[in-house]
């Protein structure tokens, strides 16, 4: 099996990396001629944007793998609320089992289905967002549509969608894990981007993700910034609260403090999952990481239930999103603690605000 984390870092290079370094590198040659002919496409206004008739916020990344899009949705969406608007989320529902064109995850009351249907980021937003209708389908011109017709959506977040052009967005904002790239600038598969770093350019603001007191941006990034001369914002994930896996149960998060704990995920950052257990002061004696939205079968629940006892460990941890797709196992959920964690801007939520409001208004 191919470790494309190691190939995408050059970590720890073998003889044995190299072939696949070559073949990765070559696939990505073309690979960035089919991005970059697409995107000249659009900016050349060969392939048009459609512009819907409220504002539309685009949440993304240039990067594979978990950038925080799914807090920073939540939050944008109570701050619209708070701010008197009516939002509504488009996704593309990635992972979600529905092959329907329109797909009503919540609407805005009742949530209307499960993680598999949906798709697990979906769920979890309707799930946190009271009142803001959340949709999925392929076509976002079309989900976007539905928001604005049958809900009165005035605002939309749309979901992971830097790269998706067909629907025109008033605010781009392009979510950055503050883990960079580590000097890599090659587009998939031979590095870690979606398309070249010089599509940053068009972003209405950078957000910085996970972003500590040392936290820098990566220097090819940084000079497109300065001369592009776009806005960047500073985020931390922070752990809101522990919840048992089937809601019975709320404890603070200083509970985990020189507790033992067994933990496991399915997301596409295993390790921020990991270092906000232990920035919570808990003991981990087990860690076990599955590939992003996996879905776990009876052996595996099994296996971490055994390792769980077998270690004596206080609790059996997880995150949110996996515990929305651990909804057929009733009981394991019952022995889990899922840590909820939200996005917070720093130093202060104030300029971000104030950018999105002037933007939208």
């Amino acid at each position: 099996m191919i470790h494309w984390q190691r190939i995408w870092d050059d970590d720890e290079n073998t003889i044995r990396d190299i072939p696949v370094k070559i073949i990765a590198r070559i696939l990505s040659f073309f690979y960035q001629g089919v991005v970059n002919l697409r995107h000249w496409l659009y900016t050349h206004k060969i392939f048009k944007e459609t512009k819907l008739s409220c504002p539309v916020i685009s949440v993304g990344n240039i990067t594979v793998g978990g950038t925080g899009k799914t807090p920073c949705v939540i939050m944008l969406g109570h701050m619209l609320k708070k701010n008197g608007f009516q939002p509504a989320v488009i996704s593309r529902g990635y992972g979600g089992r529905s092959t329907n064109p329109i797909n009503v995850v919540s609407d805005g009351k009742t949530i209307l289905l499960d993680s598999e249907t949906s798709g697990d980021e979906p769920f979890l937003i309707a799930r946190a967002l009271k009142g803001v209708p959340v949709i999925t389908g392929p076509r976002r011109i079309a989900t976007g549509q539905v928001a604005i017709d049958k809900f009165g959506a005035n605002v939309l977040i749309c979901d992971d969608a830097m790269q998706h052009r067909q629907i025109f967005r008033d605010i781009n904002l392009v979510l950055w894990d503050s883990e960079g790239l580590k000097g890599n600038h090659h587009v998939l598969p031979r590095g870690k981007l979606r398309e070249p770093i010089a599509g940053i350019r068009r972003a209405s603001a950078i957000l910085m993700t996970r972003a500590g007191k040392d936290a820098t941006l990566d220097a090819g990034i940084e000079e497109i910034i300065r001369d592009a001369n776009i806005p960047v914002f500073k985020s931390i994930h922070h752990a809101q609260d522990l919840i048992r896996g089937d809601e019975g149960l709320s404890m603070a998060v200083s509970a985990l403090r020189g507790r033992k704990v067994c933990a496991f995920c399915g997301i596409a950052n295993p390790d921020s999952f990991k270092e906000t257990i232990r920035a919570a002061g808990a003991n981990i004696l087990s860690f076990a990481a599955f590939r992003d939205h996996h879905q776990y079968n009876v052996k595996e629940i099994e296996d971490l239930t055994n390792g769980y006892i077998q270690h004596e460990a206080d609790y059996l941890m997880t995150t949110e999103k996996d515990a929305a797709r651990l909804k057929n196992h009733p009981e394991f959920l019952k022995s889990l603690l899922v840590l909820r964690v939200k996005m917070e801007i720093v130093p202060s939520a104030q300029p971000f605000e104030n950018f999105i409001m002037e933007k939208i208004k």
